[in-house]
């Protein structure tokens, strides 16, 4: 392991999948630290984005492409997408050599439909990289695990994490070079996010031109319905409220999916257990950018912005405990949804693991909505259909306070500055 490089929690997951698959494909949102956690494993490299090498790629790739799949083993082919021929012949190598750890491609965006491409099903795996999470930015002490949670234990620790340090890593984000940007530089990494994804990334995903102010106008939308379920209609209704062009129904649909193809936007989707009596729930998926740094970015504001509007940052505290919780639920293969029912009774994130497990979190700031949180967390218990699902593992509720503990109904109360996976 280098030195200098901050150890990521998709680290075993790569080192796992290297050893039982020929390939593995690590996605993400760009500078999210996928080529990082690939050199950390790699013993060879091809970089498609080298300028310098840019016209000899170019040739090979027109007459003999397996030549840049040639190098030592795992080799790391770097924003693959850019080549799409080249996952073709990592498929047909992987095959031909029969054995696993071959390669790593790094992807930032998902190549075009129309992309002639084998699916790569028994021979490339993938895995999901997202940005830091407070673990992995050693902002968290990770007194408590999930795992651990998931187990029965109770959660005990302390945090150290105040809430202007707080409010200084949400707008900051989890972008691995603001992380160890310890300057006041660390805020801009986010903005300069931001203008790259409307100024480049959204119309070089699909080779479609695409309006900056539209997008702009977008982002603003999406995050000014962070946390929320707005369906399509209500974010166009929000853009078309101004004095400038509207956009269409099908122009917004193309929008969406490039910023879900470039990794932007994360929505969480709704969770349909069995419950115990006929319940309608609410299946929209609620809103989520892939790190709430783009939404303050967005947004405009500042550490000290949010301390005088507590609604947004409540709301963006919402999405960064979304983000953390699916790097922890990543590692313990587990994935991520939220439960709303017509009744409106919800919870911020239902974490339900490959081997049926789950557990319910309620997102809450600070200590005055937590008595209500665990009265909504023990509805939710008893009307789920427990027969079917399995009691909870557990129920929390994260918050930025410092003490981890449990209550007398038995619910934890875990401070984000102590969770961990």
């Amino acid at each position: 392991m280098k030195a200098d490089y901050l150890s990521r929690i998709v680290d075993d997951e790569l080192k796992i999948k290297l050893e039982s698959s020929g390939a593995v494909l690590i996605e993400g949102a760009k500078w999210c630290g996928k080529t990082r956690t690939a050199e950390n494993r790699a013993a060879s490299a091809l970089y498609l984005q080298d300028i310098d090498k840019k016209d000899y790629y170019a040739r090979t790739l027109d007459t003999k492409p397996s030549i840049l799949l040639e190098g030592e083993t795992p080799r790391l082919i770097d924003e693959w997408q850019t080549a799409p021929i080249l996952w073709n012949g990592v498929r047909f190598t992987v095959d031909q050599r029969g054995m696993t750890g071959q390669f790593i491609l790094t992807g930032s965006a998902v190549p075009a439909d129309d992309t002639a491409m084998h699916t790569g099903t028994g021979r490339i795996t993938r895995m999901l990289m997202r940005p830091m999470s407070l673990f992995e930015s050693q902002e968290s002490n990770g007194s408590v695990s999930l795992g651990s949670l998931f187990n029965g234990e109770e959660a005990k620790g302390v945090s150290t994490l105040t809430l202007e340090k707080l409010a200084f890593a949400l707008i900051r984000g989890g972008w691995p070079a603001s992380v160890t940007d310890k300057g006041a530089s660390a805020l801009n990494h986010a903005r300069n996010y931001v203008g790259s994804v409307i100024n480049n990334d959204i119309s070089r995903v699909d080779g479609v031109e695409k309006n900056p102010a539209k997008v702009f106008n977008l982002l603003q939308s999406l995050a000014r319905n962070t946390s929320s379920t707005a369906k399509l209609k209500t974010i166009m209704d929000d853009m078309n409220s101004g004095d400038d062009a509207g956009i269409s129904d099908k122009t917004l649909t193309s929008y969406m999916n490039a910023l879900k193809r470039i990794f932007v936007t994360e929505d969480l989707p709704a969770w349909n257990p069995s419950m115990r009596s006929k319940t309608a729930l609410r299946t929209s998926a609620k809103r989520h950018f892939t790190d709430p740094s783009i939404a303050a970015a967005i947004l405009r504001t500042s550490p000290e912005g949010l301390f005088k509007d507590f609604s947004t940052f409540g709301l963006l505290f919402e999405s960064l405990v979304i983000r953390d919780i699916r790097v922890y639920a990543q590692a313990n293969d587990g994935t991520v949804f939220h439960f709303h029912d017509k009744n409106d009774l919800e919870a911020d994130a239902i974490i339900q693991l490959y081997d049926g497990r789950w557990g319910a979190v309620e997102v809450k700031m600070g200590s005055r909505e937590i008595d209500k949180a665990v009265e909504n967390l023990i509805k939710l218990r008893d009307k789920v259909n427990t027969y079917k699902m399995g009691e909870p593992s557990f129920l929390a509720v994260i918050t930025n306070t410092e003490y981890a503990h449990p209550t007398s109904d038995g619910v934890q109360i875990v401070p984000i500055g102590c969770l961990k996976n």
